[in-house]
């Protein structure tokens, strides 16, 4: 029973079309990420929205500046989600408005920029975001700019598998077998926050075979009856209850969803079920060990948007838009044809 992220175990959507190699993060500015909000700060409020640019700096770093240096308590700062500490990235903070007089000292921390402020009403929380935009640099690539977008034409037309990123497993790859002794035995060392951590990072090695095997029967752009659909237009899901439904999702309107196992997540029927089940009885697992974890749905794909590759004398710049959720991991790994190493601190 392996128990280890092996993302080689994982196959590539363009397996037939050659990769462009190369290298990424060689310098911070070579991959370059900037949030795009769930909505804009309205102008007036009680909580500060800040849109700050970053480099060399985690977003927890960030936040502990605020914390210690301008004197705001940690629970009255908001985030939407974490950027990487070796990348140029650009994302929003709330705090309180009764703080703005200290914001002077940020001109401290080296490495921030503030590009704007404006008011809301409400403090910015967890997951408030549409997606990210993203700008990558790969250089030593070969086969130029024709090759990268040879790929990038499949991924829009079928979606980018949404496979988890290493950063989800942790050093080596171990966070899942250390997940898995929490599900089986119920109890364990570290906080609470840790074991649920742990837990999530075995519910994501399973979503990911349960996508291996999606694809290895060719079912990844297929939907069955009992498979619960999601909209990618409305964010919706649905029991699909009939083969009338395979058109939609050819056209990428719908996508199978697939398991994070918990007590409160819509169940598969019937051969979507059996499929999930497959995968539990891979690493004897049952559903019921899961019900320490909520649960939830997570579409097998995402549509690639407003993506464009530019050849310049460093190597390829990719631009993308990927939804809230999903990880530019996963498409580097089809365009280069290699394993990209995980990002220190990147979590959306």
């Amino acid at each position: 029973m392996d128990l280890v992220y092996r993302p080689e175990r994982y196959p590539f959507l363009t397996a037939g079309l050659p990769g462009v190699g190369g290298v990424i993060r060689l310098l911070p500015q070579d991959f370059q990420v900037e949030e795009v909000p769930a909505y804009l700060p309205s102008g007036e409020g009680e909580h500060l929205y800040l849109f700050l640019e970053k480099e060399g700096l985690t977003t927890r770093q960030v936040l502990e500046f605020l914390r210690d240096e301008l004197g705001i308590p940690e629970k009255e700062i908001g985030v939407a989600g974490l950027k990487d500490k070796h990348a140029l990235t650009r994302q929003w903070f709330s705090i309180p408005k009764r703080h703005e007089d200290a914001l002077c000292l940020l001109e401290n921390l080296k490495g921030v920029r503030l590009l704007k402020a404006d008011l809301h009403t409400n403090k910015l929380r967890t997951g408030h975001l549409k997606g990210n935009r993203f700008r990558i640099l790969i250089r030593e690539a070969q086969g130029g700019r024709e090759r990268a977008e040879a790929i990038l034409r499949v991924l829009q037309e079928k979606g980018l598998p949404n496979y988890y990123g290493p950063q989800r497993f942790g050093l080596e790859g171990l966070n899942p077998a250390r997940g898995y002794e929490l599900v089986k035995k119920g109890k364990g060392r570290g906080s609470p926050w840790l074991k649920r951590f742990l837990i999530g990072s075995l519910q994501s090695l399973l979503f990911n075979d349960w996508v291996a095997l999606r694809m290895e029967r060719g079912l990844y752009d297929r939907v069955i009856p009992g498979d619960w659909a999601k909209k990618h237009a409305t964010g919706g899901e649905f029991l699909v209850e009939s083969e009338a439904e395979a058109e939609r999702a050819l056209r990428l309107e719908i996508s199978a969803t697939g398991p994070l196992f918990g007590k409160k997540y819509p169940e598969a029927r019937g051969e979507a079920r059996a499929l999930e089940d497959e995968i539990l009885e891979r690493y004897a697992l049952k559903r019921e060990e899961f019900r320490a974890r909520r649960g939830a749905r997570r579409p097998i794909r995402v549509p690639l948007a407003e993506w464009e590759v530019e050849e310049g004398p460093e190597g390829l710049w990719l631009s993308f838009f990927l939804p809230k959720g999903s990880y530019a991991t996963s498409l580097l790994r089809e365009v280069m044809k290699k394993e990209v190493d995980a990002p220190e601190g990147e979590e959306d």
